[in-house]
């Protein structure tokens, strides 16, 4: 049994000149034509039919929905595509919404504008291509700590959070800071096996073993620093000097914070104060740590 295109109209609810259009697509191709030659459909049209109008209801596009039907896609491939895009536009009009929110608090021209090109991806791509120069060449272990110095605005970002994601943008765009943050991951590779778990970097030993001498007032160049700095050249036997100094700047700090504003994450400890503390402790110490061209290195036998 067999169906003209108005009973198929009628079973599938599609007009005829939907029906029409897409039997001459190819999508739905007619079974006969009659001695009239009038398109004849079978009950497979009426089971093509009513896939075609749902991928369509789903917003797939024809093309799609073409290779879906010929059997030159697997429906689930075309379909996790298309999600994939779906989750892109949803991402867009909510930051379209967020934008149309900040410049109706009254937004400066200039914010408007950076705020328009974050909408448009290009400040996101910027933050990409910095974090990618910066951690060129990482084993794939690396990949969790990239992540963590990644910014993610949220869907309904606050005017702090707006603020906190503009003032980040122009350090993504400081190309010293740029170089800063390569030679930082550059130094914590440098004699380590890629194959191996990162290994914890001179910053964060600095910090753990500065945060009770800078809370109990200690000097750095005095005799009580003299186990700290022990301590430290004691678990690294590579330069640590230059590390920190860089590690010292300012805007990595800022970087950090803003980035905690952003991620909504609790303020992060400053790194500035503790690394200060130990650039002053070790250069005051060239018989217990050996510095030679801006490099400390602990000694052979391990003491400082």
């Amino acid at each position: 049994m067999d169906f003209a295109i108005g009973e198929l109209a009628r079973r599938t609810g599609l007009t005829v000149k939907t029906i029409r259009f897409y039997s001459d697509r190819g999508l739905v191709p007619p079974s006969r034509r009659d001695s009239a030659g009038r398109r004849r459909y079978d009950h497979d049209a009426v089971a093509r039919l009513t896939l075609v109008r749902t991928l369509r209801e789903l917003g797939l596009d024809l093309a799609a929905i073409t290779r879906v039907v010929r059997g030159d896609a697997q429906l689930t491939e075309v379909a996790a595509a298309h999600a994939a895009a779906v989750d892109v536009q949803m991402r867009v009009l909510r930051l379209r919404r967020a934008v149309l929110s900040r410049v109706a608090t009254g937004a400066s021209p200039d914010r408007v504008r950076l705020l328009l090109d974050l909408v448009a991806g290009e400040r996101e791509r910027l933050v990409d291509d910095f974090l990618d120069a910066a951690f060129a060449g990482c084993p794939p272990a690396y990949a969790g700590i990239r992540r963590s110095l990644t910014p993610e605005l949220p869907e309904d970002p606050t005017a702090e959070q707006w603020d906190a994601w503009i003032e980040l943008m122009s350090l993504v765009e400081d190309a010293g800071f740029r170089d800063s943050l390569s030679a930082l991951v550059a130094a914590h590779l440098t004699g380590h096996d890629p194959d191996a778990p990162p290994r914890r970097d001179p910053v964060a030993a600095a910090r753990e073993l500065a945060r009770p001498a800078l809370a109990g007032g200690v000097q750095p160049e005095s005799p009580r620093a003299a186990a700290a700095v022990a301590a430290l050249a004691a678990e690294f036997d590579g330069p640590v000097l230059d590390t920190l100094r860089t590690a010292g700047d300012e805007r990595w700090d800022r970087y950090n914070a803003l980035l905690s504003v952003v991620n909504g994450w609790e303020p992060t400890e400053p790194t500035k104060p503790a690394v200060d503390w130990f650039v002053r402790a070790l250069t005051a110490r060239p018989d217990e740590c050996h510095i030679r061209a801006g490099d400390c290195r602990a000694r052979p036998d391990g003491t400082g």
